[in-house]
């Protein structure tokens, strides 16, 4: 199927309320051209993925709890990767709403008129020097002990990947998966040659936390 961009919410069954706000608010004034999915787990099912067009669900064969993030971002990758040609993944989570209706159409615009190819994109966080993880005091079913090394990676409040991208994570999936923080995965398992071209977003600019 013939779909440019796509929208990528990270979801769960507990927290399906906040999909369902996000429905009923700036979901439904996206623009036209981009396809949406809330992502969400289920170790039961007995393929890899199901698209469920009517709600526009994406249930990949996952667990659906925090520590599993990474494993549900990179399902969903390969599932949009393996249905859909496209140009960009655009990924964001069930905890965001838009305060600026343009956001989408500032983003094509700054995309198509690049003169170079972007593949990354998004708030940009520069680690210089490895440091330990202080998540789990925010989420206690993280380890204690987990390391972040040196890389840059785009906050997981919004980012965007090109094909080229996706494709080359998912030759990554495994690296991927032992990993906890699903934005800090990403960039530090893409190749410094696809960071090349990254371009800052002031995401607070755009996105306010669900209350």
């Amino acid at each position: 199927m013939e779909q440019d961009y796509i929208l990528l919410i990270m979801n769960c069954k507990r927290y399906s309320y906040k999909a369902e706000q996000q429905k009923k608010t700036w979901l439904k004034r996206i623009p036209s051209y981009i396809k949406y999915f809330h992502i969400i787990g289920d170790p039961t099912i007995e393929e890899k993925y199901i698209f469920k067009y009517d709600c526009n669900l994406l249930i990949v064969n996952t667990e659906d709890d925090y520590n599993s993030l990474p494993k549900k971002v990179i399902s969903a990758y390969e599932a949009i990767n393996e249905t859909y040609n496209y140009k960009y993944i655009f990924k964001t989570d069930d905890d965001q709403l838009m305060n600026n209706e343009r956001f989408f159409d500032i983003i094509v615009g700054i995309l198509n008129k690049s003169e170079k190819n972007v593949n990354y994109a998004g708030f940009i966080v520069d680690v210089k020097q490895p440091y330990l993880s202080q998540y789990h005091r925010i989420h206690p079913e993280l380890p204690e002990y987990y390391p972040i090394y040196k890389t840059r990676y785009c906050s997981g409040r919004f980012y965007l990947l090109s094909k080229q991208s996706i494709i080359y994570l998912l030759k990554q999936r495994s690296k991927i998966e032992k990993e906890y923080l699903e934005d800090y995965s990403i960039g530090l398992n893409l190749s410094d040659e696809l960071k090349e071209n990254m371009f800052n977003i002031k995401t607070n600019n755009y996105f306010i936390d669900m209350e």
